[in-house]
């Protein structure tokens, strides 16, 4: 049923397009016809309009990687730096909860370690939606903060770092084998937020899986069963994650303008101070207005990396159209 309603949508949205189209243009000839210049410019409008939407169109027609369509897993960490990077790391995730608030996603907290003074150590939310996970993947990697501190009493300029990783839900339709003898369980109290049993006994789950040394957490449950549930899944999302990440590493290995597209990279800088400049060190792709950004305006960002990661010459339809 989900594919089905995916397939509607996209009919749907075509047909009114093409439909948009044809009127734009009726009304342009009309106008012409009868003298109409404001007709003309009304109608000029609307393409311009449906010039950008179909852009955007065009760019989420290539999200079709094996797990694009799925919902996503999302973690912020901070960097070294106590309470700044702490700080930079909530901020962050304040920032991709606005941006999936306004694309009509649901966001769920998965996991949430509490700064000592302010922000968070690291954090987990799951977002679910329609490409959630096709649209997040390529914010993975190291986030550069550069401002005046609100923590130095000296007000001086610190450069602060957090790091995001993306991974795919895993579905039904998935199926993510593991030796629970490789994996280790840990169980403690959950901090931050949350009824009093939730803080009050050992109910988060933490599992570590050996051989690759990925770890992944989950507290957000009173229950322990639920969080242990919960966490197995995220397991499987972040070793499926793994492999799908191993595999476009092979396939682009002999392509050296893409070597620098890696989870463990400096992805993008975010300067606040001594002048307004967000820049993706990708793409190149720059924004003079990171309160902007900060607030959840990533689609420019995201889309210029999608195009980028999947391939120039798309990055050339889209921006020839007319």
């Amino acid at each position: 049923m989900r594919e089905r309603q995916r397939l509607e949508s996209q009919i749907t949205a075509v047909t009114r397009l093409s439909q948009e189209l044809d009127d734009a243009v009726g009304l342009i000839e009309l106008g012409e016809a009868e003298d109409e210049p404001s007709v003309v410019d009304d109608a000029e409008g609307q393409l311009r309009t449906l010039k950008a939407d179909l852009a955007k169109r065009q760019i989420a027609a290539l999200l079709s990687g094996e797990a694009d369509g799925n919902n996503s897993y999302l973690e912020v960490h901070a960097g070294a730096g106590g309470t700044e990077s702490q700080d930079w790391a909530l901020m962050l995730l304040r920032m991709y909860t606005r941006w999936a608030e306004q694309h009509g996603f649901k966001v769920a907290l998965i996991e949430e370690q509490a700064g000592e003074q302010a922000g968070v150590k690291s954090a987990t939310i799951e977002v679910t939606g329609e490409n959630a996970y096709g649209w997040l993947k390529t914010e993975s990697g190291v986030h550069r903060l550069v401002r005046i501190s609100p923590f130095d009493a000296n007000a001086r300029r610190q450069t602060s770092f957090a790091s995001v990783w993306v991974y795919p839900v895993v579905d039904d339709s998935i199926q993510i084998e593991i030796n629970e003898s490789d994996v280790r369980t840990d169980t403690y109290r959950s901090s931050g937020s949350g009824g009093q049993h939730v803080n009050t006994t050992d109910s988060a789950v933490r599992l570590t899986h050996i051989p690759t040394g990925i770890a992944v957490a989950c507290q957000n449950e009173r229950s322990q069963h639920k969080n242990r549930a919960t966490a197995w899944q995220m397991l499987r999302a972040r070793l499926y994650e793994r492999e799908l990440k191993l595999r476009e590493e092979k396939a682009m290995a002999e392509q050296a303008s893409k070597t620098d597209i890696g989870w463990g990279h400096q992805i993008r800088s975010y300067v606040l101070q001594p002048y307004q400049l967000v820049k993706d060190l990708r793409t190149g792709m720059e924004s003079t207005a990171p309160d902007d950004v900060l607030d959840g305006d990533l689609d420019p960002f995201m889309e210029a990396a999608l195009v980028k990661r999947i391939g120039g010459g798309a990055d050339a339809e889209v921006s020839d159209i007319d």
